[in-house]
């Protein structure tokens, strides 16, 4: 089964810089993070589409 990456690196990065959990991805990768960090960070994430999408109506 393949995975469609929904988010760029950068974006996840800037996120995890956001959120104060950039120092633990640095030094264990993702799989070092809580689970309601990710949960946080895919929250962000879908604020800031809902955000672009709304100011780019098609």
């Amino acid at each position: 089964m393949s995975r469609k990456k929904v988010m760029s690196e950068e974006l996840k990065y800037e996120l995890a810089k956001d959120l104060g959990f950039y120092d633990t991805v640095q030094n264990e990768g993702w799989g070092g993070i809580r689970a309601k960090d990710a949960g946080n960070m895919v929250k962000r994430a879908i604020e800031l589409a809902e955000k672009a999408a709304a100011r780019n109506p098609d």
